[in-house]
């Protein structure tokens, strides 16, 4: 317990490398939770960090103007050279952050995530015409023939990726994740950025990077090079790892509630709700990024000053049972509006991709649910295998038979 006389509450620590949390983070949190609306994460090269858990709680922090994200709110080390392309909209505020994102923000709106339904859906259908034959003794890696490929169709036709290109974009973001070979891939997810912002300045198209340029040929205050080419990088690597991720957790829970299957599969109106409830019951990211305290203030009863560390844990406060009525089980079928839940964010760093993300989830389960009725589980659910990680729900198979 960390006391202060200054202090209100006693605050636990978790140790992140915990095998209780790595092995089951999101209930690991959820006992943090019911103990004190703020934690202390104990991580790793990174000393100490403050972690809300609480839903009111978390709220009211990620709309704070006393924490700021910036380029050190990277839970990774940076080289020297991509330096200059960390700063990322995500990992600004005020007038810089607000600058980028009313640029971005058309390419990412309801209307025109509608709009790429039909394109999605026939993305998700060649890949499963595909899956049948991939299948080796009856098994089929979901993730891998699915889930990892589909985002990366549609966040290239986004962003102007050329077709040919996005497979090897797909690897610049499976190496990232894995955390391997995260500086080398890295470095070449910001080349190929670079070499996108080249092909689309030749030759524009309908897409999100020739919609910047022209607006920095219009006016080049209004984005610079180097923020062309960290928005490109950064908008691929998070509209691939993080829906390909929840993609694949969606599968999994569906399976393993067959209840809320067929539920689903009797009332197909049900998914967009059922969408939205999978992300609070299973969110990709456990952790938000690191904020950084501007000035000595008081949170959650726990004295935090300038320089320290906070994150919202979404995985404690989306199951917070003082919002959610039966927090733990997923339900489908919960009433919408209820509360918000925070697997996108909130406040001015909402995800801009939030629309878009939702309708490729949306079109990815209902092509899979309808094309294989009999779909299932290779292995039992708490044999999926996934990265031991406390900041995300990661897996590195699904393994299906159709």
């Amino acid at each position: 317990m960390l006391n202060s006389e200054n202090s209100r509450v006693d605050v636990p620590e978790i140790a992140m490398v915990d095998p209780e949390v790595l092995s089951d983070p999101i209930s690991a949190y959820g006992k943090a939770r019911e103990k004190s609306p703020v934690v202390r994460l104990m991580a790793p090269g990174f000393g100490s960090i403050w972690a809300v858990t609480r839903h009111a709680e978390a709220k009211a922090m990620l709309s704070d103007p006393r924490l700021a994200m910036t380029a050190d709110s990277w839970n990774q080390r940076i080289p020297d050279d991509v330096r200059p392309y960390m700063l990322t909209m995500s990992h600004m505020d005020g007038a810089d952050h607000g600058r980028l994102r009313k640029l971005a923000v058309r390419a990412f709106t309801a209307r025109r995530a509608a709009a790429r339904r039909d394109m999605i859906r026939q993305s998700a259908d060649r890949l499963l015409d595909a899956l049948p034959g991939l299948a080796e003794q009856g098994t089929v890696d979901l993730l891998k023939h699915f889930a990892q490929p589909l985002p990366t169709h549609v966040v290239g036709d986004v962003m102007g990726i050329p077709e040919a290109d996005r497979p090897r974009w797909r690897g610049y973001v499976a190496r990232m994740g894995s955390g391997q070979t995260y500086e080398e891939a890295l470095r070449d997810a910001v080349a190929g950025a670079k070499e996108v912002v080249r092909l689309r300045r030749s030759d524009p198209g309908d897409d999100l990077v020739s919609d910047l340029l022209r607006a920095q040929a219009e006016d080049a205050d209004r984005i610079s090079d180097t923020e062309l080419i960290t928005m490109v990088w950064h908008t691929v690597f998070a509209g691939q790892d993080n829906l390909a991720n929840f993609i694949a957790n969606s599968v999994v829970a569906l399976l393993s509630h067959p209840e809320q299957l067929a539920a689903l599969r009797a009332d197909p109106s049900l998914m967009p709700r059922a969408v939205e409830e999978l992300m609070r019951w299973r969110p990709p990211l456990l952790l938000t990024a690191i904020r950084y305290v501007l000035e000595d203030f008081d949170l959650c009863g726990a004295p935090v000053r300038a320089g320290d560390s906070v994150v919202a844990v979404i995985a404690s406060a989306n199951r917070d049972p003082r919002v959610f009525d039966d927090p733990d089980t997923l339900d489908i079928t919960r009433p919408a509006g209820t509360a918000v839940q925070f697997g996108f964010g909130h406040g001015a760093h909402y995800c801009i991709g939030a629309s878009l993300a939702a309708v490729e989830a949306e079109v990815a389960l209902e092509a899979l649910l309808s094309r294989f009725p009999d779909l299932a589980l290779a292995v039992q659910p708490e044999e999926v295998p996934r990265l031991p990680n406390p900041g995300s729900w990661h897996l590195t198979a699904l393994p299906v038979t159709l």
